[in-house]
């Protein structure tokens, strides 16, 4: 389930086609935004440009080359960036300006505020409905987790099994190549990784899109490529 309100996705996927379209010069110039975007996220354009050794109009010329329709656009890319490769340490050094404890508590009390309240303005009641409907209807549900997801994939199955439903886990690489091998139109795949993707399950997802199953990905940013692999 993606986020509403982030970059276009498919900005995002062809991203690494149309920088090979610039001219070697600007593409040097991009390449360090790409790989340190927490570095760049929050400059203006002049800023980036002065830091960059350019000038603001050939910043805007690039980024409009990467098909971003504005230097905002791209600076949400950024940010999207920033999550899919940020690391749990430069999560927690994020915070605010107070470095004490007690701060960081109510920091992250307020954060998960913040969550709520952007998860009640974008669920899009109608789509869980019909998404619902698919767990009734299917087969066989199959959640495909590990790492730090495995607890999230632990809690789904024992919630939906309640209901009596059809529901397996795959939480390590061999058992989630086990039942993915098998599911075909009938079947209901969700996949469930944070930031860059871990191979395994994302490579899962792929397989059960291959063989006809109707996958949904669970993701923290746009950039990740369940969003490019499942269906929803």
């Amino acid at each position: 389930m993606k986020r509403k309100g982030g970059p276009s996705p498919s900005a995002s996927i062809h991203l690494g086609e149309r920088i090979e379209h610039l001219s070697v010069k600007r593409q040097e110039i991009i390449r360090p935004i790409l790989e340190h975007p927490r570095e760049y996220v929050l400059l203006s354009v002049r800023a980036m440009a002065k830091r960059l050794h350019t000038d603001p109009a050939t910043i805007v010329r690039i980024v409009r080359g990467l098909g971003f329709g504005s230097y905002r656009e791209f600076q949400r890319h950024l940010h999207e960036l920033s999550l899919a490769f940020a690391t749990s340490l430069d999560t927690m050094q994020s915070g605010g300006r107070d470095p004490s404890v007690p701060a960081h508590v109510v920091e992250s009390l307020e954060q998960d505020l913040k969550n709520l309240q952007g998860l009640k303005n974008s669920l899009d009641a109608q789509r869980l409905v019909a998404l619902a409907k698919r767990f009734h209807e299917a087969r066989r549900i199959i959640i495909l987790a590990a790492d730090l997801a495995t607890h999230l994939a632990g809690y789904l199955e024992y919630q939906i099994s309640l209901l009596g439903l059809p529901i397996f886990a795959a939480t390590s690489a061999g058992r989630i190549l086990h039942l993915v091998r098998s599911v075909n139109r009938q079947d209901l795949v969700v996949a469930v990784s944070f930031r860059r993707g871990l191979r395994q399950t994302v490579e899962g997802a792929q397989q059960a899109r291959a063989n006809g199953a109707y996958c949904v990905g669970i993701a923290d940013t746009y950039l990740s490529p369940l969003a490019r692999e499942c269906n929803e």
